[in-house]
């Protein structure tokens, strides 16, 4: 570790004397200005500023790219391509008329190794078609569907329509599992408001013949009073929403047996969802739902409500009848299980789990017995995510930031925990590895190119020089772009290194002083600064940059990847560590002689928001200008999993909850401050803004508030453009 530290200044300096030089010939009279519609994912031009790309996909161990109009296959050794076959051929082939016909290949799937048949879809159906034989081999017929999951084993679908749950099987039969599905009764769908990992509803065992799903009744949930205002007469459109401390959602899987058409349901420990229980020690989330490789055995990770006493525990498949509990960890603070326990592929009598125990997150090898059979992976850094297998080599890919906190970078390890680096750039790396392991697709960025994609041979890396299949050109060459830069400064610890990225004008002059914004996150589960193209800038940064303003970037204590005891820091006290933190940033741009500390302004969204708004109330001669988006204001307006995670509830923890508050900090506001939200956010409801203006008119104190109308939040589609100049707008009338 001591090595890295001491490299990363020079890494830093190096990047950054890149990225002036090449700005250094360059001109404002020859080079263009950017727009939002150029800058902003919702512009018009957004499309054609990013870099370029290849969409890659497995069949096999055969790598095939997919494009609107043409698949290709691509050959390993060389990269040379060769046609498989078009858009054109494709409806040809299924015979679409002007109702059934697929729009494009892009999302082209190769479901089987061993058979030349591409997964698509159209407006109508779900379909195999044999790319060799130019025939349709397969179809589902299901439509107006949602929560689609096909299994390409068994070939069935799972769906919910009208908020009931279905099975179609292969031959087309409908089976019907449930009939009290409503917006009360909840089936099929992601629960616990996206906590935990979830992301989905259903999950289908190995062979597809048996499907677990969640079943969520929030009948007990009060009800938040949305309303939709673009009716001649505005209507009632209420989202469930359990508040921290409050009751909360019950939640219990069933496993439907497609051979027996027979449904049953887990016999878990249910603990208390009320406001009044959180003490109860059984588990109230259900999370992380994996399979045994035989599927007669469901895992699943239990967590009491008040999320320090996690367990994993095995149920029976065919029973409902609970196993055995194979894993226990507990917390002062919290457990946060966020990824499901994987088999090996060579060896269904052992799983790899994840956990953070010892203060990172790692790999353990586990027999099926819950017996600990070794760490994997160990040191002072963070296993990012499990990509999968390799089957020769018997290794499990992975990525992880093991050289530096801001690297993202690919390796394997072996199962006696021997590990080794699959590329040999640093950068920030994402991989799509083939269903033997054998080869992987990286595609990464670094602060000075955009995008890179390689094809490794995983069993012959990092020896073998990877087949280079795209160097993207820069799409901003022509315009005026900013100077990007990075560093680190010290925590209000003392000790902890902090990442912040610099964005200054393009023509940035040292001997002048400049505005500067403080642009902030500072959550959990998120980070701004990585060694990505331009350190993970974001393109608002660019265009104040080209506004004559400085933006700094810092990830405090709380943010990802950092550690356990890195995130924990702040528990039970949201906004307070992260706000000393960020102080620490302002401390270190008081020491640069070209911010001028007169012209200091503050940004951020959602988390960010409820730190923007800290900030301007705390340090309210610091910061003159600050744009809060869908700020939370009180932590007992949000909601339970998230909030009582971090927060604890009020009844448990009313002096953090008092701390945190912007209620009572109103009065303090001095400075421009403006406040935007989603007129129907259903993550930050709308009352944390308006409660916060209520406090303020009654403080007699002046912020200003924009709404967007049927909006959730974040701004979608070209609202995003109009939101993003609304903000800039707000610091050229009062920080410039």
């Amino acid at each position: 570790m001591m090595k890295i530290k001491s490299l990363l200044p020079l890494l830093i300096l190096s990047l950054q004397m890149s990225a002036q030089d090449t700005t250094a010939p360059r001109t404002a009279s020859q080079e263009r200005l950017f727009t939002l519609e150029d800058l902003n994912f919702g512009g018009n031009n957004y499309h054609n500023m990013q870099p370029q790309n290849k969409w890659l996909t497995w069949w096999g161990d055969q790598l095939v790219r997919t494009d609107v109009e043409e698949c290709y296959l691509v050959d390993k050794k060389t990269g040379k391509e060769s046609l498989l076959f078009t858009l054109e051929q494709v409806n040809q082939w299924i015979q679409s008329d002007d109702d059934r016909f697929v729009r494009h290949l892009m999302n082209a799937t190769f479901p089987y190794a061993d058979k030349p048949l591409v997964a698509l879809g159209n407006r109508r159906a779900f379909i195999l078609v044999d790319f060799k034989k130019h025939e349709v081999v397969w179809q589902d017929s299901i439509s107006g569907q949602t929560a689609n999951d096909w299994n390409s084993c068994s070939k069935a679908t799972a769906y919910v329509d009208e908020h009931q749950l279905y099975v179609v099987d292969a031959e087309g039969r409908k089976h019907q599992l449930t009939t009290d599905g409503s917006r009360e009764i909840v089936y099929g769908q992601a629960v616990h408001r996206n906590e935990f990992g979830i992301m989905k509803g259903t999950f289908w065992s190995p062979d597809g013949q048996r499907l677990a799903f969640y079943r969520m009744d929030q009948s007990m949930v009060a009800d938040y009073p949305q309303v939709d205002i673009f009716p001649r007469e505005a209507t009632y459109e209420p989202d469930k929403y359990p508040m921290a401390g409050m009751t909360s959602h019950q939640v219990t899987v069933g496993v439907y047996d497609l051979t027996t058409d027979k449904t049953i349901y887990l016999k878990t420990p249910m603990g208390s969802v009320l406001g009044d229980s959180v003490a109860d020690p059984r588990p109230v989330y259900f999370t992380n739902i994996a399979w045994s490789p035989d599927g007669n055995t469901v895992y699943l990770f239990e967590l009491n409500r008040r999320q320090n006493d996690c367990r994993l525990v095995s149920y029976d498949a065919k029973t409902g009848q609970r196993i055995a509990e194979l894993y226990r960890e507990t917390s002062d603070k919290y457990v946060e299980p966020l990824q499901p326990i994987q088999f090996l592929p060579w060896d269904d009598s052992k799983f790899i789990m994840q956990s953070q125990r010892d203060g990172y997150n790692h790999l353990y090898l586990y027999n099926k017995d819950g017996k600990l059979l070794s760490q994997l992976t160990k040191g002072p850094w963070v296993v990012m995510e499990l990509i999968g297998f390799n089957l020769k080599q018997k290794a499990v890919i992975f990525k992880a930031n093991k050289e530096h906190p801001l690297h993202h970078r690919l390796y394997s390890v072996s199962m006696k925990g021997e590990i080794k680096q699959l590329e040999t750039v640093d950068g920030v790396h994402q991989a799509t590895l083939s269903p033997s392991g054998n080869y992987l697709i990286d595609k990464y960025s670094t602060p000075t190119r955009p995008r890179v994609i390689d094809l490794v041979d995983v069993c012959k890396a990092p020896k073998a020089t990877p087949l280079h299949l795209l160097e993207a050109a820069d799409p901003w060459e022509g315009y005026q772009t900013p100077v990007f830069e990075c560093g680190s400064i010290k925590a209000a610890d003392g000790q902890t290194d902090l990442y912040y990225r610099m964005v200054k004008p393009a023509d940035f002059n040292p001997d002048k002083k400049y505005p500067t914004v403080v642009y902030v996150y500072g959550g959990p589960h998120a980070n701004n600064v990585q060694a990505s193209w331009h350190w993970a800038s974001r393109s608002w940064e660019t265009y104040m940059a080209q506004k004559g303003y400085i933006v700094f970037i810092l990830d405090n204590r709380g943010s990802q990847h950092r550690g356990r005891d890195f995130e924990q820091a702040t528990f039970h006290q949201l906004g307070q560590i992260e706000m000393q933190d960020q102080m620490k940033g302002v401390d270190y741009l008081k020491t640069l002689p070209y911010v001028d500390m007169n012209r200091l302004g503050v940004h951020g969204w959602s988390f960010g928001g409820f730190m923007t708004i800290t900030l301007m109330l705390n340090y309210p001669d610091v910061f003159k200008v600050g744009v809060a988006g869908g700020p939370v204001i009180d932590w007992k307006w949000y909601e339970v999993m998230y909030g009582e995670r971090y927060m604890g509830t009020p009844q448990n923890n009313p002096e953090g909850y008092a701390k945190s508050s912007l209620i009572d900090k109103a009065k303090n506001l001095k400075g421009k401050l403006q406040i935007i939200t989603g007129y129907n956010d259903p993550t930050v409801v709308p009352q944390q803004c308006l409660s916060f203006l209520d406090a303020c008119i009654k403080a007699g104190t002046q912020p200003d508030f924009f709404a967007y109308p049927g909006e959730e939040h974040n701004m979608r589609g070209h609202a995003s453009v109009h939101l993003h100049e609304r903000i800039t707008q707000y610091f050229e009338d009062y920080l410039k």
